[in-house]
């Protein structure tokens, strides 16, 4: 993948990022911005006329996980649900494979991260395309006919689902998590060698390694053709986690800052009205 071609994709308000180096006290900056992030997050729920979707991906090993867990961890426990797309269960596999995600949209006020999420649609399925099989789709009985066409209909449809959203008061911030294929070799390497990391290696993600240039080359069509307007696709150096983590919450916080959300403003009658509680409260 051509990375100068696709970093910050659409996304002119990011020009500020220019360099894939580490950055200099990523880690210490971030948490500032984990509460500033936690504040626009209750200015909105105050404010009941938006919602947001974050949507992550990202290869094995490429910090998903970490990020949702550093870069969220000082907002309110209850203004952010977390989702993580695997293979479709029985029941998912009953309905459309845009189903799924709609059950796990944020209500207004709050946020939702997708961690992995209806783009798995259009990449592992497109690595292996015989796991649309199990979908039971009219006059796809077979893989020969699940050509690159049907894989372009699937992100037409994904941009009008997202537009459907956008156009309804969900933000949509979509974050590809770009390692370099040394950088997960090192990481997998580390859940071999270190005890307390072991239970996250999986004899998968060495078949889905050698994988890698098919996945990429997924990933270009998809951000070639589903980077719009309304929802562009921000490409995050993420061999450095700290910096990626910056990265993205600075994305996220320059978008929010740019809806200008404001506490409800209380008539006059209400502002009386708390002057006649607080008379009360201090009487009691």
């Amino acid at each position: 993948m051509n990375t100068d071609k696709y970093l910050f994709i659409k996304s002119s308000q990011m020009s500020d990022f220019e360099s894939f180096e580490k950055i200099k006290d990523a880690k210490e900056e971030l948490e500032n911005l984990s509460k500033e992030l936690a504040q626009l997050q209750d200015v909105m729920y105050a404010d009941d006329r938006y919602s947001i979707l974050i949507c992550l991906q990202g290869m094995d090993t490429s910090g998903k996980d970490s990020l949702v867990r550093e870069v969220f961890k000082s907002v309110n426990v209850n203004g952010v649900n977390v989702f993580s797309f695997k293979t479709p269960n029985t029941e998912e596999l009953a309905h459309d494979y845009l189903w799924r995600h709609y059950t796990k949209l944020p209500e207004r006020g709050k946020i939702a991260i997708f961690n992995r999420t209806h783009y798995e649609n259009v990449l592992v399925t497109r690595v292996h395309p015989e796991y649309i099989l199990a979908e039971s789709i009219p006059n796809f009985e077979s893989v020969e006919k699940i050509t690159d066409a049907f894989y372009h209909d699937r992100m037409d449809q994904i941009n009008a689902f997202e537009k459907h959203l956008v156009q309804n008061g969900t933000i949509v911030l979509k974050f590809f998590l770009h390692m370099s294929k040394d950088e997960q070799k090192n990481r997998l390497l580390r859940r071999l060698d270190k005890p307390e990391k072991n239970w996250k290696f999986s004899a998968g993600d060495i078949k889905e390694r050698k994988s890698w240039d098919e996945y990429m080359k997924a990933y270009e069509d998809l951000l070639e053709k589903t980077s719009t307007d309304i929802a562009p696709w921000y490409v995050i150096p993420a061999d450095h986690k700290d910096t990626a983590r910056y990265l993205v919450a600075r994305a996220i916080i320059q978008k929010l800052q740019s809806f200008n959300f404001n506490y409800p403003k209380l008539s006059d009658l209400e502002k009386n009205n708390l002057n006649l509680y607080r008379t009360e409260i201090e009487n009691s």
